[in-house]
């Protein structure tokens, strides 16, 4: 292990993959970008994972690769707690608990003493209404943290995927593990809500004691709440005849077109600005989002938080 892990300060540890609503990747990114966190590791686990398809671009295959996983750090300016973030590109389809005993046998050698994973929570809920949090966590004392904010404990249940394996295995290694979970409408579940991953953010930074910039986030959700009130008031008229023929009422979101040369040259104009600006670099993410060429521009984009 190099120094750069030994010289943490009493660190935490926060890891977030693919999942419902991208509640979990969205508020990590948000976190990697407002905080100018920096590249630290990749974490190896090659054999865990497989390559099930390739893309095909102009009729010409290109290779496949692995999902990648990175660990970035964020050294606290209170000499508090350092924040270690780990983004996973994917979940391994098998040895889950292998890949989790692994991560935190190396986030017990940093010294990390506390682990956070974030998920989404899929509801009844109206859309344009504001997302509770679900909690839960490995001790009684962090049960006591989750009551004093006031949190929805998750009572039972279960936690997919290895949100949920990481704190089973954090509590058996002794390490304190608390999962927040962001509720979101399940009608919309294929589709981004930032809702959400602005809620988990601001419990985890009342925790945490970090002062974060939440402006940009909510700009989306302004956006986002313009566009979910238009598909909202078009299911409204299709509910009667769809309830009556008894098909799914999922709402769907249209593919995004073709990129154009303006948008291209958008694109680079954002790189640039977040090379300058590294807490700019969600700007950069939102529009790849919005584009769907985030897959595409990924491991550009975590290139900007190498030193």
């Amino acid at each position: 292990m190099s120094d750069e892990f030994k010289n943490l300060r009493a660190p935490w540890l926060v890891a977030v993959w693919p999942g419902m609503g991208h509640v979990a990747l969205a508020a990590g990114y948000y976190l990697l970008a407002k905080l100018e966190m920096s590249m630290l590791a990749e974490f190896s686990s090659r054999e865990l994972f497989d390559i099930e398809n390739v893309e095909v671009k102009g009729g010409l295959i290109v290779p496949g690769r692995l999902p990648r996983s990175r660990l970035f750090v964020r050294k606290d300016p209170l000499e508090k707690h350092d924040l270690l973030l780990f983004i996973g590109e994917s979940q391994p389809p098998l040895g889950k608990l292998a890949f989790c005993q692994r991560l935190l046998e190396f986030a017990k050698a940093a010294g990390v003493e506390r682990v956070f994973t974030f998920a989404a929570m899929a509801t009844q809920m109206h859309p344009m209404h504001e997302s509770r949090v679900f909690g839960v966590t490995t001790h009684e004392r962090g049960l006591n943290v989750l009551q004093q904010l006031e949190l929805t404990l998750l009572e039972d249940g279960h936690i997919g995927g290895l949100n949920g394996v990481l704190l089973g295995v954090a509590g058996d290694m002794g390490l304190e593990g608390t999962g927040l979970l962001g509720e979101m409408p399940h009608i919309f579940a294929q589709s981004s809500f930032p809702k959400a991953s602005i809620a988990v953010l601001r419990v985890f930074t009342t925790i945490a004691g970090i002062d974060l910039d939440f402006s940009e986030m909510e700009d989306q959700i302004r956006s986002m709440d313009e566009h979910f009130g238009k598909l909202l008031a078009q299911l409204e008229k299709q509910i009667a005849g769809t309830s009556e023929e008894g098909e799914s009422m999922d709402a769907e979101i249209p593919e995004p077109e073709p990129q154009s040369e303006a948008e291209r040259s958008r694109i680079e104009v954002l790189f640039e600005r977040a090379a300058a600006d590294r807490s700019r670099a969600y700007e950069l993410k939102n529009e790849l989002d919005r584009l769907g060429l985030f897959k595409d521009y990924e491991d550009r984009f975590l290139d900007l938080f190498r030193e």
